[in-house]
């Protein structure tokens, strides 16, 4: 990804593009954005910064959080919005392709956010843009199972303060469970360890759902130590922290998710006891079952917290790509933002 010192924009299409410099920055301006934003002359001043700029949302996948993080990131830096959320509204019903409804959207906007269900279409995006003499930014916000890079940033800025007054993300054991195998907030977020020093991942799943060889394949080229299990229950004591998913069953293509035991694969009350006082217990959500509304009072639940950092981390990226970041005060001492 170019800094905004070399160019005024950039793509987000994945995490493997990030580095561990980038994503310290992304923290702190993250941070900085939000205190900012506490204050009455702080908005006012957050929404003059891309007055000037207009947004797609393309999101003909069905998107709650993403949706509304990005839509209201754009409001508070004074974006407007144009928004598509079912391609059956647009000319693609016509028979137009989607590069070519996008190469129509790059007329009228200076970026574009995207998230469909077909994995590729952001870099495929992003590749014709880079070819046209108006070009305007891609940001991934979802491509089918593979990739949810703001997913991962926002997940990372969450870590990263949880685990702020016990040296950061650095040497700590994380778990991830449920849909390994098509779950793209998982698969995103293990790309990003390998810029960490020491981590160790747990991937929790059943067979028919655990972690794919390629991000596995990645992991041990970067020396990532990783094991798998799935038994919960045995590895809770040693995690720092447990990141449960859902089972992705919108992409079954014969009903394969109703036919997994998915029993041992939920967090309940029962477990907490087992797990350290400081642990950090996320969820990407939309959650069903996997974890009981009732752990949502133990202060180790931080997936509410995890929700709300999207906003922010997305604002954030915003004044990235269009290089003005640099005008976003950072605060001088100890950072004692509440989370």
């Amino acid at each position: 990804m170019p800094s905004s010192a070399a160019t005024p924009f950039f793509h987000v299409l994945k995490t493997q593009q990030f580095d561990r410099a980038l994503l310290d920055g992304m923290c702190e301006l993250t941070t900085a954005v939000r205190r900012v934003a506490k204050t009455r002359e702080g908005l006012t001043f957050l929404r003059g910064l891309l007055a000037d700029k207009r947004a797609m949302l393309y999101f003909t996948q069905p998107s709650t959080r993403t949706f509304l993080s990005f839509n209201n990131a754009c409001q508070l830096l004074g974006i407007q919005t144009s928004e598509i959320r079912d391609a059956s509204t647009s000319s693609e019903i016509k028979g137009e392709s989607l590069l070519d409804s996008l190469r129509t959207f790059s007329s009228y906007v200076d970026v574009i956010i995207m998230r469909t269900k077909e994995e590729g279409l952001a870099e495929s995006a992003a590749n014709l843009f880079d070819h046209i003499r108006r070009p305007v930014p891609v940001l991934n916000a979802g491509s089918g199972k593979d990739q949810h890079p703001t997913q991962a940033l926002l997940d990372i800025y969450t870590l990263e303060r949880s685990f702020r007054h016990r040296g950061g993300i650095d040497g700590k054991t994380i778990a991830m469970m449920g849909d390994l195998k098509r779950g793209r907030t998982v698969r995103s977020l293990s790309y990003l360890m390998k810029v960490y020093k020491d981590v160790n991942l747990v991937f929790i799943a059943p067979p028919a759902f655990k972690m794919e060889e390629d991000i596995k394949a990645h992991l041990r080229e970067y020396g990532v130590a990783y094991t798998e299990t799935e038994d919960m229950e045995s590895v809770l004591p040693s995690l720092d922290g447990l990141y449960v998913t859902r089972i992705q069953d919108e992409y079954d293509q014969g009903g394969e998710s109703s036919k997994v035991d998915l029993s041992r694969f939920k967090l309940g009350m029962e477990h907490l006891p087992r797990m350290r006082k400081d642990a950090v217990i996320m969820h990407p959500l939309p959650r069903r079952d996997e974890i009981h509304p009732d752990v949502d009072e133990d202060p180790r639940a931080k997936y509410w917290r995890q929700e709300r950092n999207g906003m922010w981390m997305r604002a954030a990226i915003l004044t990235k790509i269009f290089g003005v970041d640099g005008q976003i005060p950072r605060a001088s001492g100890v950072d004692s933002m509440d989370d």
